[in-house]
């Protein structure tokens, strides 16, 4: 690994990691654990809007349905654009600047957030700025996950990569869990007024919704201390222009389209995944329930809408817990292997979930087989998108010199970035049914690259 000098005590000195006798074993876990803390509230902080934003109109706003697709979106936006300029910031900065810095910026849209959620009273373009700095959140996965690959040598980086990016995935659910549980209570009231929450065929309900993001705040602030005195850096040598040569490798770009196919499937239906409900199986569907607010009324005698609270954090804890468990396999077994079953199963469950994306509204029966049919094939969407979640960021360390693989990671995690926009994007313009079917022959392209590139019996870059 290519080192420089640098001046300063957060500067490591002699640091390799594949010589045993240069390499501090218990700093790299203590830095994977710190940065794993931090990069789970930037991933509460990014998902924080997808947990908020399909509920606005219920506590009084008057948005459109794809008004909200858009708001949705934003997050992922911001999250593609700042990862390109994240994923350049580890060998400038340094480990410990680079996340202390980026953890107090997170306080900045949780604040507004928590704020413009009191009254429904926020124009429309101020909460699409909320859920493009959101983003930030999503932004420094890029620099994150580059930096705890430096600590580490290449037969570990299946395993804390996959560690840091499943447990940081968390935050996903974490927010999405929680958010219901925490609106419920007037421990926040004296920061704001209760709302109240209404909707189709269910009593009227006083909530708090600046909980959801107020309470993440000090805990935010713990992570910031803990990462200003308690992390180092290593002094990679890479300056800007170095870092850039990785687009001269065809594999950087083989891996970027199978990393959208995972990553990118997993960010984009964990941000729209609530909304898609909504307007497929809930109160979204004037199929379903005709009218808004108080006069709301059911269409569908006997059907019982589900509450997209209580199902939308089971996809990204899914995704984030395979990707977890399957990294240790991945280490064992090589990378390519799981990428290929991860192309194969998001095919086979995707075109299943598509069974399910035109409602039969002719029964209460009806609508909820195909509910329970959306619902589990969403599972297995998320299920295999994490498994390729943590195979493809243990290829990357085997096809990448070392501080290339730094870059590619960060490149391959900045365009997949985009997956929220892109699902919001094409939910929106396209349809539902459309962009489902764009995502099975997109799977079978990448199916395609796996195998000849990295797969099969005399691959060019076995991994």
């Amino acid at each position: 690994m290519s080192t420089t000098t640098r001046s300063g005590s957060e500067w490591l000195t002699s640091w390799d990691p594949e010589d045993e006798d240069n390499w501090d074993k218990k700093l790299a876990w203590a830095t994977l654990w710190i940065t794993t803390f931090t990069l789970t509230m930037c991933f509460i902080t990014w998902f924080l809007p997808s947990a908020i934003i399909p509920q606005l109109n219920a506590i009084g706003y008057e948005f459109t349905k794809s008004q909200l697709y858009w708001m949705a979106s934003m997050p992922g936006l911001a999250a593609g654009l700042l990862r390109l300029l994240w994923m350049v910031v580890p060998p400038i900065l340094g480990t410990r600047k680079m996340v202390t810095l980026t953890t107090l910026l997170l306080i900045f849209p949780l604040l507004g957030w928590g704020v413009r959620v009191i009254e429904p009273t926020a124009p429309y373009w101020e909460l699409m700025v909320l859920s493009f700095l959101a983003g930030i959140g999503g932004g420094a996965f890029s620099g994150f996950m580059p930096s705890t690959s430096y600590f580490f040598p290449k037969r570990l980086q299946g395993v804390a990569l996959g560690l840091q990016g499943g447990l940081g995935n968390f935050g996903v659910s974490i927010v999405q869990l929680l958010t219901p549980w925490l609106i419920g209570f007037s421990m926040l009231a004296f920061l704001g007024n209760s709302q109240t929450l209404v909707q189709a065929g269910k009593e009227n309900r006083e909530v708090w919704y600046q909980n959801a993001a107020f309470v993440w705040i000090p805990i935010i602030i713990l992570g910031a201390i803990l990462a200003w005195t308690m992390l180092k850096s290593v002094p990679i040598k890479a300056n800007i222009r170095q870092q850039f040569d990785i687009f001269k490798n065809q594999d950087t770009w083989w891996m970027t389209l199978l990393y959208i196919m995972t990553f990118g499937t997993f960010s984009g239906l964990a941000a729209q995944f609530g909304l898609l409900m909504s307007n497929l199986y809930g109160a979204g569907n004037p199929d379903i329930v005709t009218g808004t607010g108080a006069s709301a009324r059911m269409l569908v005698e006997g059907y019982q809408l589900p509450v997209p609270a209580a199902f939308v954090f089971l996809g990204p804890l899914v995704g984030a817990g395979a990707r977890v468990l399957f990294s240790p396999l991945t280490d064992r077994m090589g990378g390519a292997i799981w990428t290929l079953i991860s192309g194969i199963g998001l095919v086979i469950s995707i075109s299943f979930t598509m069974t399910a994306l035109v409602p039969d509204t002719s029964s209460s029966a009806a609508l909820s087989a195909g509910f329970a049919r959306f619902l589990w094939g969403m599972l297995a969407i998320f299920l295999f998108s994490g498994i390729g979640n943590a195979s493809t960021f243990k290829q990357m360390p085997m096809i990448f010199e070392r501080r290339q693989a730094g870059g590619v990671i960060g490149w391959t995690a900045a365009i997949a970035a985009f997956g929220p926009f892109i699902f919001g994007v094409g939910l929106a313009f396209v349809g539902v049914t459309v962009f489902y079917g764009i995502g099975v022959v997109w799977a079978i392209m990448c199916i395609g690259i796996t195998w000849w590139r990295y797969a099969r019996p005399g691959a060019a870059k076995p991994s």
